[in-house]
């Protein structure tokens, strides 16, 4: 034993003594310092977080067979056409075998979880965290909340085969972008993109021909990979045929995969 003089009132000058350095259990198990962020605000801990959200998510899903994601507006009202169609697609969808994921809110999200659970196949709606409160409808059978949206459009795209797009605003923009992006990319094969009511994306269809088309931005067979409808059922039938008959989706997204490659391989 040590006949070195301790310094009873300064705990941390015997610590340094005896090893030189904190072991991990005594940075585990201290207690909080004054003007130490907490480690629940660093990054560190919000990248934990993020993993967490990623197991959940694969672990709640990972026996879902197929599905559709819809999108569309959360402000469409029950009674709106938009809203009752959607529902009637949502059932058609259900009644063909695929299940139905929404992000779990009002308005469009509402009636495909609705048109899912008159199928009588499984609703899914995935929740986001926003600074104001959103509530879950009452059509969602499984759920999962998300403070991340990336986490979550991972999640809207990872278990669906196909997407269904009614009119919505800037989130819905967000996602139909992404999925065209990622399907250009060559990141996900044999994906239809559905925009429902040509009369509202006829608009920004056309300005992507005289605009983006026009310049070079994108080429033709970009455009190929939208399918506009104002039919339920034909809504239904593309993403039916698309599993039936995998290699006829996947030939159309081929043009704007080689587009793509070509531009991105060039020096």
């Amino acid at each position: 034993m040590s006949d070195e003089p301790r310094n009873i009132d300064n705990p941390n000058l015997n610590r340094a003594a005896r090893t030189g350095k904190r072991t991990e259990d005594e940075r585990l198990l201290e207690g909080p310092e004054p003007d130490i962020t907490p480690f629940y605000k660093t990054d560190t801990w919000r990248v934990m977080r993020i993993m967490g959200e990623f197991v959940e998510g694969f672990d709640t899903l990972a026996e879902l067979e197929t599905a559709v994601t819809i999108f569309g507006s959360a402000r469409t009202k029950p009674g709106d056409v938009h809203y009752e169609t959607a529902v009637a697609v949502a059932q058609k969808l259900g009644e063909a075998g695929f299940n139905i994921i929404t992000g779990g809110g009002p308005g469009i999200m509402e009636a495909g979880n609705k048109g899912a659970r008159q199928a009588g196949v499984q609703s899914i709606g995935l929740n986001i965290e926003l600074p104001f409160e959103q509530h879950l409808n009452p059509y969602v059978d499984m759920s999962i909340d998300f403070r991340y949206f990336f986490i979550r459009k991972v999640m809207l795209v990872k278990y669906a085969q196909a997407f269904v797009i009614f009119p919505g605003g800037f989130g819905t923009m967000d996602e139909l972008f992404e999925s065209l992006t990622l399907i250009q990319t060559g990141k996900v094969q044999n994906f239809p993109v559905v925009l429902f009511d040509t009369s509202y994306w006829g608009g920004l269809v056309d300005w992507l021909k005289r605009t983006m088309l026009a310049e070079g931005k994108i080429a033709a067979a970009d455009l190929d990979l939208l399918i506009l409808t104002d039919s339920p059922d034909e809504a239904r039938d593309v993403i039916v045929r698309a599993q039936q008959d995998r290699e006829w989706r996947r030939g159309q997204e081929e043009g704007a995969r080689n587009v793509a490659k070509w531009a991105y391989g060039r020096r």
